[in-house]
């Protein structure tokens, strides 16, 4: 027995003497060389870029500018409407042989001679009154400016959690390639570690075959870790609407608890109508459609208007004579076939149609609400519980490593935990991933910027 165990003794020193120099070499050979540091894009960065650059967002101000500028043409029939007249025209002159004509030099002959004639003139209208139906008209393209605008900043929160959700996924990314790069490290030390043992005679020469199967896998999935990470950050890149190269890396600090996360569901939910965009758009769509109908029913009732013009006309630009016209006109359409009715029943029930759309709103928002809270509450968790496995998966690579090293443990035992090691990293990565992202979509819900 004292002898048996002098001579393992003696071999895990001889081994230990072949390890120390090996073991540097080895992970020298497998780690990549330092690149120089890459500058950091921080999510507050990448938010910014994205309400300057999205193109989304872009296109959802155009349609607010233009809905504003309908308010000004919707309200254009309030103002005096000017209109300028020129022209200039040639006719005969023939007339037939009649009554007092009868007596007039060519009285009844016919010829294709022409005379010229100019005429310029200058008319104003003005709208006087017709029973709300232009100021209601404007006062709809307001609230519908408005509705825009709330569209807008609904586009801007989708943006926002876009932006959110693609730099949770490169942080994971550039956090589970640093696991990738870690167990390849462990797997080239441990391949240096088992040369050892099987070159001073203590171990099988299979260890090393797995040994270099191991070292390989982990190399390939060191490649394919870089290449999920470049891949994440061109999405982070579309998210935030630019197209700049992906020479730049993500920061590794976490976001903050949302404030009130923990709080009761129903003052979350509460919050959220509050600070809910969508209700905002569809209140100010109701309020257009509702002066719009009121638009609408001005149509029953006369338009009355007051018009004037100055013209000057004359065979010739020297012979020319001015005159005045003035009219107060009262027009109103009895009847068109029906027209006014079905506008009026029509907006009717687009007003009850938006009084649904806010029932599913509130509905979806509480539904939002409740799913991101759960999200928050099993990420914390979830976190937690990873924390504790990677704590334990360490531990039990070391006790692993130092078995394998006095000869009591095996090859496999020694994969195996250096694989529950790589698990129990990325199970971590993808708690805080997850946690994150729950946050993210808490934020969104509760309408927060």
């Amino acid at each position: 027995m004292t002898l048996r165990f002098f001579h393992r003794a003696l071999v895990t020193g001889v081994a230990a003497a072949l390890v120390a120099p090996c073991a540097p070499a080895q992970a020298a050979e497998a780690a990549p060389t330092p690149a120089a540091a890459a500058p950091m894009l921080s999510l507050d960065t990448a938010l910014r870029q994205a309400r300057e650059h999205a193109p989304q967002l872009l296109q959802a101000r155009a349609r607010t500018r233009a809905a504003e500028a309908r308010v000004d043409q919707s309200a254009s029939g309030l103002w005096p409407q000017v209109q300028a007249q020129a022209s200039y025209s040639r006719q005969t002159r023939n007339f037939a042989a009649s009554g007092a004509q009868s007596v007039l030099p060519g009285a009844g002959e016919t010829s294709f001679d022409t005379e010229g004639s100019y005429t310029f003139g200058v008319s104003a209208t003005q709208l006087i009154w017709d029973f709300g139906r232009t100021t209601g008209q404007r006062d709809a393209a307001e609230a519908t400016a408005t509705a825009t605008d709330a569209d807008a900043d609904v586009t801007d929160r989708q943006i926002a959690l876009d932006v959110r959700t693609a730099y949770a996924d490169a942080q994971a990314q550039k956090h589970l390639l640093g696991v990738a790069a870690s167990t390849l490290e462990n797997q080239a030390r441990h391949r240096a570690q088992i040369e050892a043992f099987i070159e001073a005679g203590t171990r099988p020469p299979i260890d090393g075959l797995q040994a270099r199967t191991e070292h390989a896998n982990a190399r390939v999935q060191l490649v394919n870790a870089e290449n999920a990470y470049l891949t994440a950050k061109a999405r982070l890149n579309l998210a935030r609407g630019v197209s700049d190269a992906t020479d730049w890396d993500v920061d590794d600090a976490l976001p903050e608890p949302v404030p009130g996360e923990d709080s009761a569901l129903a003052l979350l939910v509460d919050d959220a109508e509050a600070r809910s965009v969508e209700l905002k758009a569809l209140s100010a769509r109701t309020d257009a459609q509702s002066r719009a109908l009121g638009a609408t029913r001005g149509a029953y009732w006369p338009i009355l208007d007051a018009t004037t013009g100055l013209t000057e006309g004359g065979p010739g630009l020297a012979d020319m004579v001015w005159n005045w016209s003035g009219a107060l006109r009262l027009n109103w359409p009895l009847y068109q076939g029906g027209l006014t009715t079905a506008q009026e029943a029509a907006a009717r029930h687009e007003l009850t149609v938006s009084a649904g759309q806010a029932e599913a709103i509130r509905q979806q928002i509480r539904l939002r609400v409740e799913q991101a809270r759960l999200g928050v509450r099993a990420g914390k968790a979830a976190l937690e519980a990873s924390g504790d496995a990677l704590l334990s998966a360490r531990e039990r690579l070391a006790l692993a490593e130092g078995r394998y090293a006095t000869g009591l443990g095996s090859a496999i035992e020694l994969s195996d935990a250096q694989l529950a090691l790589t698990n129990a990293a990325a199970q971590k990565v993808r708690a805080e991933r997850d946690l994150t992202l729950a946050r993210a979509q808490l934020q969104y819900a509760l309408g927060m910027e």
